[in-house]
Formats: structure tokens, C-alpha cells, sequence
């Protein structure tokens, strides 16, 4: 292939960054939760099997990377992916490396 699949730097760093949030197995599985639609903090805790503190803080590394937002419903916080774009991204990773039988395309 001759033609760059990414010329701007600007477009580089903002995949990177992205890139870089996900990259973490927790932070990708909280994404994959959220994918299903919005969920409160307490929700992704009894989903992920870790400590809220945890959730918490790979929820706050999300939103910060612009991956997340939130909503506040009274006394709790729902999250959901901001952007659609985050979804498509997700569901390419999971055809490039997941079955549909559930085993591993990639090792």
C-alpha cells in the first residue's frame, strides 16, 4: 500500500491518545460494558469484579482521554461512550481478535 493511512500528525496523536486509553485490559473491558449503553459506577464495579477506587480511577483516565462522559442522576453517575466512533473502533478490535466461538483469531 503507497498511500499513508495517517498523514496529519494532529490525526497521529489523536489516534494514539485514544489508542492509549484503551490499551489497558480494564479500561477496555469497562468500554465494552459501556458499549451496551450507559451504567452507573456501581454497576461497572459488580460487572468488572474490582474495587470501586479502581473503576473509579481507570473511568477518570477515560473521561480524560475524551473516550467517556457522564451524567449525574441524583446521587449517582452514569457513564457512556461520548463518541460512536470509540463503538466502531471497539467492535474492529474484537473482529480482529476474537472468534465469534469465543477463542483467540490472534495469539
Amino acid at each position: 500500500m503507497s498511500e499513508t493511512l495517517i498523514a496529519e500528525e494532529e490525526d497521529i496523536a489523536k489516534a494514539a491518545k485514544c489508542l492509549k486509553a484503551m490499551s489497558h485490559p480494564l479500561r477496555l473491558k469497562i468500554l465494552c460494558i459501556l458499549g451496551r449503553g450507559p451504567a452507573s459506577v456501581q454497576e461497572i464495579v459488580e460487572q468488572v469484579g474490582t474495587t470501586q477506587s479502581n473503576v473509579s480511577q481507570h473511568l477518570a483516565v477515560l473521561r480524560d482521554k475524551g473516550l467517556l462522559t457522564f451524567d449525574k442522576r441524583a446521587n449517582r453517575v452514569f457513564y457512556r461512550i461520548d463518541d460512536q466512533r470509540t463503538l466502531k473502533l471497539i467492535e474492529m478490535i474484537r473482529d480482529v481478535f476474537c472468534r465469534h466461538d469465543g477463542s483467540a483469531a490472534i495469539d
